[in-house]
């Protein structure tokens, strides 16, 4: 009799046991949480209310929430291209490009995508410049020239392909400034190979600006390095040669009155090549 009473009352805690389980695993089980996704539209002109206010990352996560549920969307198009100017507004240059080849390649005939080539020119082009350059007084042609030789080319791309497009005229003056900026980086590099004692690839780099970057204020300095660096190879028809041709276009070096309106900013005013080269936009 003791042992049937000492049975039943193990029996109870092991159906209490039992129910308290079977009561936990029905209130964990909850029913799948349906996402409340709202309609193309109303995310689209969240996205926009956003970029307009400056509020740049909310704006991109709304577009990249429109790329996700509706990519063949009514607005997918616009949003993509909204979505390559919020990223370059936030200072992500490598989405920004990212994105901006996306466009291109996926919409090449789009009547906007000329706006995809001047963002993605302008990201490069920002890349080069650097946000502290102008504090610090970095010189920029010094930096690596990557960004600036990929901004030059989606400008030229985009005035060989659309000619009349609105951003034609800025892109035009941002390529002048790349180009003398290049031409820039290849001195200092020749000037390196001068410090090197590396007289032909001093002579060759001369060469390369004098012959690709014509109409550049480089030119002049790319003529002086080839003087002295193919005389010091002792190639003394070579140097006479470049000698002649800076004589005739930039006067005798020698003459401190035309050194003193070399390193003067308004030199550039009165070559007339250089104002044809700018078309009177750019000093």
């Amino acid at each position: 009799m003791q042992h049937k009473t000492l049975n039943h009352f193990l029996r109870i805690p092991l159906i209490i046991i039992i129910s308290l389980m079977l009561s936990a695993c029905s209130s964990t089980s909850t029913e799948p949480v349906i996402e409340d996704v709202k309609p193309e539209a109303e995310l689209y002109a969240s996205a926009m209310v956003k970029l307009e206010d400056g509020n740049y990352r909310p704006a991109i996560a709304d577009l990249e929430a429109m790329e996700a549920r509706y990519p063949y969307g009514r607005y997918s198009e616009q949003a993509q291209l909204e979505l390559v100017y919020a990223y370059y507004r936030s200072s992500q240059p490598t989405a920004a490009k990212t994105a901006a080849s996306r466009f291109i390649r996926l919409h090449p005939d789009h009547e906007h995508v000329d706006y995809a080539y001047y963002l993605k020119g302008l990201t490069a082009f920002e890349e080069n410049v650097g946000a502290f350059d102008q504090y610090l007084g970095t010189d920029k042609a010094k930096k690596d020239p990557g960004a600036a030789r990929d901004s030059f080319t989606d400008f030229s791309t985009l005035l060989s392909r659309f000619p009349n497009s609105e951003y034609a005229a800025d892109s035009r003056v941002r390529m002048v400034y790349l180009r003398n900026l290049l031409a820039k980086h290849e001195i200092h590099v020749a000037n390196y190979y001068l410090s090197r004692n590396a007289w032909l690839a001093a002579a060759n780099r001369g060469k390369y600006v004098v012959e690709n970057y014509q109409l550049t204020p480089a030119v002049e300095d790319a003529l002086k390095v080839m003087v002295q660096a193919y005389t010091e190879l002792g190639l003394l028809d070579n140097a006479s040669n470049a000698q002649q041709v800076l004589a005739a276009n930039f006067g005798d070096p020698s003459s401190a009155n035309e050194a003193a309106i070399d390193e003067s900013q308004d030199v550039f005013e009165q070559r007339s090549w250089f104002k044809r080269l700018t078309f009177d936009l750019f000093e």
